[in-house]
């Protein structure tokens, strides 16, 4: 039986494309979350009046692929220590946050995000949200799969 887990680390073409690769993914789509606007559109997440974040949902098989696994693809795949922001893109819908579907993902991902933060390995504090999921409003056709159509990858 398949599960939802929900990751916002920036742009989402990018984040879309390391999950997708993932032995268990059954499968992926981009769209937008978190905020307040119904049927959100492209433009209106960018014009940061939604209050949504680009987003990652991601199916897969927990027998295969654990949400551990996920969580750390989610933190090495941006910089959980930037506000509103990974690499060139801006705005509070790059946001870094996890958007959990149990009580156990969001133990698993407070767990994970403090022995992330415990590690030393990063110069400054976590901002990534851990928060529990609302709903997921899918993303324009165009913007599914956008790097396996056009090129690309995550640039972190």
């Amino acid at each position: 039986m398949s599960e939802k887990a929900t990751f916002a680390a920036g742009c989402f073409w990018g984040v879309e494309d390391t999950f997708l690769t993932l032995p268990g993914v059954v499968s992926t789509r981009v769209g937008y979350t978190g905020g307040r606007t119904e049927h959100p559109t492209y433009q209106e997440v960018c014009a940061h009046d939604s209050g949504h974040a680009e987003a990652v949902e991601v199916t897969y098989d927990p027998a295969t692929l654990p949400y551990q696994k996920l969580l750390n693809v989610f933190w090495e795949c941006h910089d959980p220590t930037q506000l509103n922001r990974q690499g060139p893109d801006i705005g509070d819908q790059y946001r870094s946050a996890i958007f959990y579907h149990s009580e156990e993902q969001r133990l698993l991902a407070q767990e994970a995000r403090d022995r992330l933060e415990l590690s030393g390995r990063l110069r400054r504090r976590i901002v990534t949200q851990i928060v529990p999921a609302a709903v997921f409003w899918e993303a324009e056709a165009y913007h599914q799969k956008y790097h396996q159509k056009h090129g690309g990858g995550c640039g972190f």
